[in-house]
């Protein structure tokens, strides 16, 4: 089973900045709290190779992501204990 996830996780890679937009994007619109700041934080990690074509904040925004990417694993682990919590309703 793991060389199936290994494989799929590689799939996910090739999208991850459309996926780091997308969960911005869908924050904004659906705040709750908990769930929003940790979509945000896994939103910036997920789109680190596009942030520094936005002007004025692209540097900054950039140095904040890659400080944050030395804790991807920490964060991804954080993203998967709240998002299933939400799924089955604990965070509301």
């Amino acid at each position: 089973m793991g060389k199936y996830l290994v494989a799929l996780s590689k799939w996910f890679g090739g999208f991850q900045t459309i996926i780091g937009i997308i969960a911005i994007i869908v924050t904004i619109f659906w705040w709750s709290p908990i769930q929003s700041i940790v979509a945000i934080i896994a939103g910036l990690v997920l789109i680190v190779g596009i942030l520094p074509a936005i002007p004025a904040l692209g540097k900054s925004l950039e140095k904040l992501s890659k400080w944050l990417g030395s804790f991807q694993t920490i964060i991804g682990i954080i993203v998967l204990i709240v998002g299933i919590c939400g799924v089955i309703g604990v965070l509301v």
